[in-house]
């Protein structure tokens, strides 16, 4: 069985070096860059299957490396920033990020985060003999094996996340799920600004759907409750 490989990108050597001396103890096999440029060359040579990233390194941010990782692979990715605001968390999230954590950390808060995000993602990539239905929606199909969208025969790019809570709301369609609720279903966590995340996500969903142009709105928002699908 091949060894769980865990990348770490941080131009501090120190905080590295930390915290891959706590995830060595869990058994992965890590593999550390110290700038953007780095990271995704190693992403490029090697079966990664989590990231964890600073936002604030040389040649290219975490952000950008987010958005080239996220072109092709699904692993999940942690950020770890001096940047604190709520924007800044919530900018990671929509970005493409599985969470988020901020400096100074707790290195066995970090180890369970990793533990916890690593389970979620062998729980999706297990093979599952009951397959998940696609689904169909007027002129949009969902397909939760391929994770691919097209809306009017032309494919639609979403993020993981945008792709989860589009899949959760399609397939319980009239149903109206609260924002805590969908951060708690498509994270697997209760987060005190989870609310916040989901509005980013659905506006931009929203924007990759053609809601701000077409007639047809896909998400409905129920005012003072939540969201629900409108298909």
């Amino acid at each position: 069985m091949r060894q769980i490989t865990i990348l770490i990108a941080d131009d501090e050597t120190e905080i590295a070096d930390l915290i891959a001396l706590h995830l060595e103890k869990e058994g992965y096999h890590l593999i550390k860059a110290s700038n953007g440029r780095e990271a995704i060359r190693a992403v490029q040579s090697h079966p990664i299957d989590l990231a964890i990233l600073d936002i604030m390194m040389p040649d290219l941010d975490g952000y950008e490396v987010t958005r080239q990782i996220r072109e092709q692979h699904r692993m999940p990715i942690i950020f770890l920033s001096a940047k604190t605001s709520d924007l800044d968390k919530i900018t990671g999230l929509v970005i493409g990020a599985d969470d988020y954590m901020t400096k100074p950390f707790n290195p066995m808060e970090l180890v369970a985060r990793v533990n916890a995000q690593l389970r979620r993602s062998l729980q999706l990539n297990q093979p599952d003999t009951a397959s998940n239905p696609v689904l169909e929606a007027g002129g949009l199909t969902i397909d939760p094996d391929k994770r691919t969208v097209f809306l009017y025969g032309r494919s639609i790019e979403l993020t993981p996340k945008e792709f989860d809570i589009l899949y959760l709301l399609a397939g319980h369609s009239k149903k109206v799920f609260s924002a805590d609720n969908i951060f708690r279903q498509v994270w697997g966590d209760a987060y005190y600004e989870g609310g916040n995340t989901v509005m980013v996500h659905i506006r931009t969903l929203r924007k990759k759907l053609g809601e701000d142009t077409d007639k047809n709105k896909w998400i409905k928002t129920v005012w003072g409750v939540g969201y629900t699908f409108n298909g």
